[in-house]
């Protein structure tokens, strides 16, 4: 892609000097002239790839700025941060607990992303406009899958995707569909996910999946159409709060016609928490094109064993759900993740953050081993210990309970929550600059991870979901299977139905699935708003937060349902694995080193040779943490304690600094959500407001109670 993205860059150049100068101006001059780029194909295609290149420099989006408000922000994802009243991060990661007619709107961070989003889609409707002003339009989309009805559908799919970001974060959102029309005005965000809904019915039949022809996961192909039906399907019929100043004919499906819903809450802030009535057919057209996945996913595969066996030192992989995410830290443009149906590529000094904000954490900085990863996006305790089987393979590839000095050593980290770095518990664990090959080791900004938009489980997973939701929990329990029991040894968990039976019923245990399949991916938040949960869950993991907290004050642990304690102490000691091991960056934890301090948890550790990337570390040699009661209380001054001591282990605080920080761990979460909220039925306010240079240029207003300037 690299190559023709450089095609597209030159292609584009006088339109990137000239078009969308203004906020929302939409109606600068086309991307390109019509007669040039259908002069042939691939002067076409660079057109289409500069606007990839618009989405993917759009950070904000998708690794930093507002993508950490859902990283942060839901019952099993926290932020490193301390809870305080006046941070816009606080105000929006939760529910603007000094009221939203307070919210300073021209705070906080990831601002610009509104308005560089319309830059993707006047890319993305000067494309579409250009084609379907064509001679031969409808000859090209008549038959089976050509280049160009294949470019065209990719125009096609970003605009939407361009569109399911808007609506899910600002709901009601101006529609721009044509080259050079200015996007003015609110439109029902209803009619707009009908809208393209339909659209993308139209193409997806003219497109090619991953591996026909030259077609990969790095462009927006047959497969993720089919993916992004469902996902705009479940969205569109889904539970959203929505504005009650607009009239009650405002919102309308994509035909025009005036929308009944099915209400949870009473109306509060200008705005009602409910899903439209018919919702019902919209999963139905979601379970049409996810099953149609099922049968043909393309060259997509969800791998079910892991193909690196063991490593020349000894390390035993044999983690498959891992292994997608190493695929991601090749950083060379080229390698995809198996797993992906679309994937966001990168390389070095390609602008990802990952892991530099989200990631497993490291107190370094520019020019270390590694570099600065602050780890803004932590696990929730409970989460970390009492959601995960012991034997689920996916805990310890996805939290991690260490992170890097920045001097070639390993990081214990800490529920110190002003510990910049390495405070506020557990950190992700799924992008990490030790696993990469040849880290950049100057600029903590350009890692080359990239970042999968959707993967094969999210498509299992919402087929599972929409066949529970309809009524047919036998197909929902199969598709359910295919991803849970992938995360277990031999690809098969044999307590699968006592974990639906647990949940209380197949839809519970989807969701839950969900939660575990894809934490600190920002995920959740979105879960538990579309599902219709977020009232509940938000009173829930006060509770179970606060229970935690009084078992730690009162008994120096707490232990969960699973048998899992989270002790006041753990005990710590830092030793030389490379000479012990033969290595220092660990795998999967061997079924007879369960007992071992630095195997177990599995998927930590240090880049084996940080040395020869920054030669300041080459002698460093103690860089490993060995660790003792993580999961099982040990008594301070009991004999097992003694004993750990004297063999050079330090009782090191871990839980007993949560009672430091009880509103930020326990009582804030999910502040502006209040218990008496949940008893009185008022909507949540999960959306953001639009800056007010945004409200001048657009023609639009705030709704739920926010100011206008």
């Amino acid at each position: 892609m690299k190559k023709i993205l450089n095609i597209a860059l030159a292609t584009v150049v006088t339109f990137a000097m000239s078009g969308c100068q203004d906020f929302l101006d939409t109606s600068s001059p086309s991307v390109v002239d019509r007669d040039f780029v259908f002069s042939n194909e691939e002067s076409a295609r660079g057109a289409l790839y500069y606007g990839y290149e618009t989405l993917r420099a759009n950070r904000s989006l998708h690794n930093v700025g507002f993508f950490w408000h859902p990283v942060w922000g839901s019952d099993i994802e926290d932020s490193q941060d301390i809870y305080d009243e006046g941070s816009a991060g606080i105000c929006e990661k939760w529910f603007y607990p000094g009221g939203t007619g307070s919210y300073n709107i021209d705070s906080g961070e990831g601002t610009e992303v509104f308005t560089k989003i319309y830059e993707t889609i006047s890319v993305a409707n000067s494309l579409i406009s250009s084609f379907e002003a064509l001679d031969n339009f409808q000859e090209i989309m008549t038959g089976e899958p050509n280049n160009l009805s294949d470019i065209y559908g990719q125009a096609i799919a970003l605009r939407a995707t361009c569109y399911w970001e808007l609506c899910r974060w600002y709901g009601d959102v101006p529609h721009a569909l044509k080259a050079g029309e200015k996007a003015q005005g609110l439109t029902s965000r209803y009619a707009i996910y009908d809208y393209h809904i339909r659209k993308l019915r139209e193409v997806e039949p003219h497109m090619y999946r991953p591996g026909e022809g030259t077609t990969r996961a790095d462009v927006m192909n047959r497969t993720y159409v089919q993916g992004l039906i469902a996902r705009l399907c479940l969205y569109n019929g889904g539970y959203a709060t929505r504005r009650t100043d607009l009239g009650a004919d405002f919102y309308v499906d994509g035909d025009g016609k005036t929308l009944s819903f099915d209400d949870w809450s009473v109306e509060k802030n200008g705005a009602v928490y409910g899903r439209r009535s018919d919702w019902k057919n919209l999963y139905s057209i979601a379970k049409e094109y996810l099953q149609a996945i099922y049968m043909n996913p393309g060259s997509v595969v969800m791998r079910t064993t892991d193909p690196r066996s063991t490593g020349k030192n000894g390390q035993e992989y044999n983690n498959p759900y891992q292994y997608t995410f190493q695929q991601m830290h090749a950083a060379d443009n080229i390698t995809l993740a198996d797993e992906s149906i679309y994937e966001l590529s990168h390389e070095y000094n390609g602008g990802s953050s990952r892991p530099a904000y989200i990631g497993r954490p490291s107190t370094g900085g520019n020019g270390q081993a590694p570099c600065v990863a602050c780890g803004q996006d932590r696990i929730q305790a409970h989460f970390y210990y009492g959601w995960f089987d012991n034997n689920d393979m996916r805990r310890d590839a996805s939290v991690t309970v260490t992170g890097s000095t920045g001097g070639g050593q390993e990081l214990i980290q800490s529920f110190d929550r002003s510990a910049w770095g390495k405070g506020c518990g557990p950190g992700t664990n799924k992008w990490d600059w030790n696993r990469m090959t040849s880290p950049d080791t100057q600029t903590y900004g350009n890692s080359g991870i990239n970042f999968s938009y959707m993967r094969i489980s999210d498509a299992y997973l919402m087929l599972a979901e929409v066949c529970a939701a309809l009524g047919d929990d036998g197909n929902a329990k199969t598709y359910l299977a295919l991803v849970h029991n992938r995360a277990f040894p031999g690809n098969n968990d044999p307590n699968f139905e006592q974990y639906i039976s647990d949940c209380g019923s197949v839809y519970n245990a989807v969701l839950k699935e969900r939660a575990l399949e894809f934490s600190g991916e920002g995920v959740r938040r979105f879960d538990i708003i579309r599902t219709g949960i977020l009232p509940e869950v938000a009173v829930e993991n006060r509770k179970v937060m606060s229970a935690i907290i009084d078992g730690i004050r009162k008994d120096g642990y707490y232990t969960f349902d699973n048998g899992n304690q989270i002790p006041a102490y753990i005990w710590t000691k830092m030793v030389d694995a490379k000479s012990e091991y033969g290595y220092r960056l660990t795998s999967q934890t061997p079924a007879d080193k369960q007992d071992d301090p630095v195997l177990f948890p599995g998927w930590r550790g240090q880049h084996d040779d940080w040395g020869s990337l920054v030669p300041a570390y080459a002698g460093v040699t103690m860089t490993n943490v060995a660790i003792k009661g993580l999961f099982e209380y040990i008594a301070p001054g009991s004999a097992e304690a003694q004993a750990l001591e004297a063999d050079g282990y330090v009782q090191t605080p871990w839980a007993i600094d949560m009672l430091k920080y009880e509103d930020s761990y326990a009582k804030k979460l999910f502040a502006g959500y209040t218990d008496e909220d949940y008893a009185a039925k008022n909507p949540p306010i999960h959306l953001l407001p639009n800056v007010y240079q945004v409200l001048l240029n657009s023609g639009i207003t705030n709704g739920y109670g926010f100011k206008q300037q």
